[in-house]
């Protein structure tokens, strides 16, 4: 049994011998939404998306609880285990017990355990130059969440990001079975900058993007405008801004954006762009998951060049 990832990857992968691939996993945070179900919701689908995106299929998660003991409601807390079932189920899994703590600050998430066929595994520095960019989630979503706080939404537009948190990437596990997948990593805390950085300096490649053709959640720019956007979004665009070209204006600020339960971003062959969107299309989702926001290129004296 040994380590099959060898890289900075969304999860670890172990080979059982059998050409079956063991994913693990763990992911949990604060709660960004006021309301528990829904957190327990977003909490799970965010520790999910990690087995999917190494090409795999969930089997087994463990829930991780710290509550303020003295001072919320445990009811409160029982509305968060039933949003985490509720998506658990969702992704034809159990949620087969946990842990909980007493802690200062309500945290949850999952230890989510997987499968996947060595030959399916998807790796973060596997891409390569000429490869296709897509992303199967609109961003924004940090950004949303900030206004949610606030209450400087719309409650169409909270209800609509909530529903993109939610949403499992499944589609991850056919893709793994596309050859032409090169790489695949789920778009989380760092960005879609961040993210396609870490690959691209996996990979020994640069990336060009095109900002226009990157879906951004409906309703982003007015929320920019009336709340703001969030401090680590400048955390994000600090440690990385050397190594993007082209950004000369607020593109900054949705690129650098952290997301929870963000989508995957995918490398994918030109030969195999008609396999992916037939998956993609199966999977019911948005039409724009389907057109590319970029392509790889040969190593240049820049990460990413945005146009």
């Amino acid at each position: 049994m040994q380590d099959c990832t060898g890289s900075n990857d969304d999860a670890a992968v172990y080979d059982l011998g059998n050409g079956t691939g063991l994913i693990s996993t763990t992911d949990f945070f604060m709660p960004i939404v006021d309301d528990p179900y829904d957190f327990g919701r977003i909490a799970s689908a965010n520790a999910i998306s990690d087995v999917y995106a190494m090409g795999g299929s969930p089997v087994l998660a463990i829930a991780i609880l710290g509550w303020p003991v003295n001072k919320a409601d445990p009811e409160l807390a029982a509305r968060i285990m039933e949003g985490s079932r509720a998506v658990c189920n969702e992704a034809g899994i159990a949620l087969a017990g946990g842990h909980s703590i007493d802690s200062p600050e309500p945290i949850f998430g999952l230890a989510v355990n997987g499968l996947v066929p060595i030959s399916n595994l998807k790796k973060n520095d596997t891409a390569k130059a000429g490869d296709l960019l897509y992303i199967t989630k609109p961003i924004g979503i940090g950004i949303m969440a900030t206004a949610i706080k606030k209450g400087a939404i719309s409650k169409e537009d909270e209800l609509n990001v909530i529903e993109i948190m939610c949403r499992l990437n499944k589609v991850g596990e056919p893709l793994g079975k596309i050859k032409g997948v090169h790489a695949l990593t789920d778009v989380t805390g760092f960005g879609l900058l961040g993210h396609l950085i870490e690959m691209c300096e996996g990979s020994g490649t640069s990336a060009e993007i095109n900002y226009k053709n990157i879906p951004l959640i409906d309703g982003l720019e007015t929320t920019i405008k009336k709340s703001g956007f969030p401090d680590s979004t400048f955390r994000n665009w600090n440690s990385f801004e050397k190594k993007v070209h082209g950004i000369n204006g607020p593109e900054f600020i949705t690129l650098s954006d952290p997301q929870t339960s963000g989508g995957l971003l995918v490398a994918v062959d030109p030969a195999s762009v008609e396999e992916f969107e037939e998956v993609i299309k199966k999977a019911g989702l948005d039409d724009r998951a389907s057109k590319p926001i970029g392509m790889m290129t040969a190593k240049n004296d820049f990460v990413i060049k945005v146009t």
